[in-house]
């Protein structure tokens, strides 16, 4: 016999509640916000290169445009943060010491698995020397 789902009311509908009034607040400051008028390009204006006048702030192209350096500077910030973070959690921490997950080689993984008796694991003699 089946039955019905729960709602779980507990730990978890707090943060639920947050995140639905979180979503209905971007999404009435996203309704109400004005934009102005999209601006075209002459057919002969070179698009490319007034894009990359105006990410740098220089007056140069043939398209009016506003300051893209700041834009850029914060993605450019974001970006590397999210690679400082990727690489922090790609590293583990053994004794204290941060080491790479695989500096051996896999050879202490392949030694692990191997005296666990996994029956994946073959008796095939090593290819390579240490080193």
């Amino acid at each position: 016999m089946t039955t019905k789902p729960e709602l779980r009311t507990g730990a978890n509908l707090l943060p639920g509640l947050v995140a639905v009034a979180l979503f209905v607040v971007m999404a009435a400051a996203i309704l109400r916000a004005s934009f102005g008028d999209p601006q075209g390009f002459a057919a002969d204006a070179p698009i490319t290169a007034s894009i990359g006048y105006a990410m740098f702030n220089l007056d140069m192209g043939a398209v009016p445009g506003e300051s893209f350096l700041v834009a850029f500077e914060i993605i450019d910030a974001v970006l590397v943060a999210a690679l400082v973070a990727a690489v922090m959690l790609a590293r583990r921490e053994e004794s204290g010491d941060m080491v790479a997950l695989l500096a051996d080689g896999g050879r202490e993984v392949r030694d692990r698995l191997r005296e666990g008796d996994d029956p994946h694991s073959s008796d095939a003699p090593e290819q390579g020397g240490e080193r």
